[in-house]
């Protein structure tokens, strides 16, 4: 079923109203969508190199707007809407364990989940439930929905199709490794 998906969610960035398309693919995916946006992102911006910078604010507006939609599931509708999709994504056992940790580390799990291929959409519901304040909400996930996005594009618009294996297959651990090492310099720092 993720293959089909996936592969629709492919074909989509050859409509003509590609860039429509990529804002609500976007929107989507920061609250219940599994395919991210950097799957229409990138075959766009191999298409359309000039368009790159509008492609990536397209995708980052939208993923906040929708993360804000997600931030709303968790805070207005959690019981009914946002657990079974934390359940359905796997998430539903270290629920209580984590509302407890994640208000103390949450521009860490926003910044994390908007950056790497964590789902987003699992912090932007829990940031809605767990009431983190607003304002640390919308603007980590600007910072991290804009540094994932604009640096697909200038990598793609840059460099163009060879960099699409790379970036398709070994950014999200690069990411991964960098937001790591960033919060292990964080606890080095404060408990050293």
């Amino acid at each position: 079923m993720l293959k089909s998906l996936y592969d629709w969610t492919m074909s989509l960035a050859d409509h003509p109203r590609a860039l429509w398309v990529l804002a609500v693919v976007a929107f989507v995916e920061s609250s219940v969508f599994p395919i991210p946006p950097d799957v229409l992102m990138i075959p766009m911006i191999l298409a359309r190199p000039s368009r790159a910078w509008l492609i990536a604010l397209v995708a980052m507006v939208s993923s906040v707007l929708g993360g804000l939609a997600g931030y709303g599931i968790g805070y207005f509708f959690y019981e009914g809407i946002g657990q079974p999709i934390l359940a359905a994504l796997g998430k539903a056992d270290s629920m209580a364990e984590f509302n407890t940790r994640f208000n103390d580390f949450g521009f860490w799990a926003v910044l994390t989940a908007g950056i790497t291929p964590f789902p987003y959409k699992v912090i932007t519901i829990m940031s809605g439930w767990t009431a983190m304040p607003l304002g640390t909400f919308i603007a980590t996930s600007i910072l991290a929905r804009g540094l994932r996005f604009f640096i697909v594009a200038g990598l793609l618009r840059a460099f163009g199709e060879p960099v699409r294996d790379f970036i398709e297959r070994r950014l999200g651990l690069v990411f991964s490794a960098f937001v790591v090492l960033l919060i292990g310099g964080f606890f080095l720092v404060r408990y050293l």
